[in-house]
C-alpha cells in the first residue's frame, strides 16, 4: 500500500506529536525524498527521535526506509548504478550492434518525448514570453541543455540569463530571481542537489518554473508550473540527454514564432554582430 494511503487509514490512531509528523509528510512528499531528517524535523517541528518513532510506528526499520518508500510512491526508484551498466557495456565489446542499438534508443526517445509535450511545450512557450526576464540552469550533464536554450534564445531576447554557479557564485545568482521572472531547470535522476536548490529559491522568489526533467513525479516537477518531459534510456552506462536538446530547440522555436516580425530585426542584427565581431568566420 502506498504510503500517503497507509497514513491516511491510519491517521486517527496515531498521537498527536505523530499526527504532526503525517500531516507533513503527506502534505510535503517532495520535502521528505530531497532533504535531510534534520530539516524535516525543523519544518515540522519534531525531534529526529519522533520521526523514528514515527517511521517504526508505520513498520519501517527507520527513517531512511521510510524517505525510500516515499521515493518508491513518487516513482523515484534507484536506478541502476552507472559502474554495473558499464561493466554490462565492456561485455558486449565485440557485439556489432552497439552503435545501431544507440541510434535506436534515441529514436525511441525522441518519439516519446513528443507524445508527451502535444500541449506542454506550448504551455511553456506562453509562461515564458509573459515573464520579466527569464533565468535558466542546468548543471553537470544537463549545463549544456540550458546553456544551449539560453545562448539561442538570447539572439531574440536579451533579458535570459544562466545560473550556472561558476566561481561558487550559486547563491548571488539566486538573488536576480525577483517575482514575475521565470525559471527553466532541467535535470534528471539521480536530480541534481544545486537543480533543486535554484527551484526552490525561485519559488520561493515568486517566479514561475518550467521543469524539463525526465517524470512527473520528480522534485523539480512537483514545483513547477509547466512540465516539459524528455526521454533519458541509453544502451550506454549513462542517461541520454540528446531529448533534452530537442525540448529546448522546439521551445525557442515556438518563442520565436510567437514572438512577432521584430524578432526576425533581432535575429538579424545578433547575426550581423556576430560576423562584425569576428565571433563568425
Amino acid at each position: 500500500m502506498p504510503v500517503k494511503d497507509d497514513l491516511r487509514q491510519r491517521f486517527a490512531e496515531l498521537s498527536p506529536a505523530l499526527q504532526q509528523v503525517a500531516k507533513y509528510v503527506l502534505d510535503h512528499p517532495n520535502d521528505v525524498v530531497t532533504s535531510s531528517m534534520r530539516t524535516i524535523g525543523q519544518r515540522s517541528q519534531s525531534t529526529p527521535a519522533t520521526l523514528v518513532r514515527f517511521a517504526q510506528h508505520l513498520g519501517y526499520a527507520g527513517w531512511p526506509q521510510l524517505k525510500e518508500a516515499v521515493a518508491g510512491d513518487m516513482g523515484l526508484g534507484p536506478s541502476d548504478a552507472y559502474g554495473e551498466r558499464a561493466r554490462q557495456l565492456v561485455g558486449r565489446a565485440k557485439s556489432p550492434d552497439l552503435v545501431s542499438e544507440m541510434f535506436e534508443a534515441q529514436r525511441r526517445n525522441l518519439d516519446a518525448t513528443e507524445r508527451h509535450n502535444a500541449t506542454s511545450l506550448h504551455k511553456a512557450a506562453a509562461l515564458l514570453e509573459k515573464a520579466g526576464s527569464v533565468h535558466a540552469a542546468g548543471f553537470r550533464a544537463c549545463f549544456p541543455v540550458a546553456f544551449s536554450f539560453v545562448y539561442v534564445y538570447r539572439l531574440f531576447r536579451n533579458d535570459v540569463h544562466l545560473i550556472d554557479g561558476q566561481g561558487g557564485s550559486l547563491e548571488m545568482q539566486q538573488r536576480a530571481l525577483t517575482k514575475g521572472d521565470a525559471l527553466v531547470v532541467v535535470s534528471f535522476a539521480p536530480y541534481s542537489r544545486e537543480a533543486l536548490q535554484v527551484a526552490e529559491a525561485a519559488k520561493a522568489a515568486g517566479c514561475r518554473i518550467v521543469a524539463i526533467t525526465d517524470s512527473a513525479a520528480s522534485p523539480l516537477s512537483l514545483l513547477a508550473d509547466e512540465t516539459i518531459l524528455f526521454a533519458i534510456h541509453s544502451p550506454s552506462f549513462f542517461p541520454s540527454v540528446t531529448s533534452g536538446f530537442a525540448v529546448t530547440e522546439a521551445l525557442v522555436e515556438l518563442l520565436a514564432s510567437r514572438a512577432g516580425k521584430t524578432v526576425v530585426k533581432r535575429i538579424d542584427a545578433a547575426e550581423a554582430q556576430l560576423f562584425q565581431t569576428g565571433a563568425y568566420l
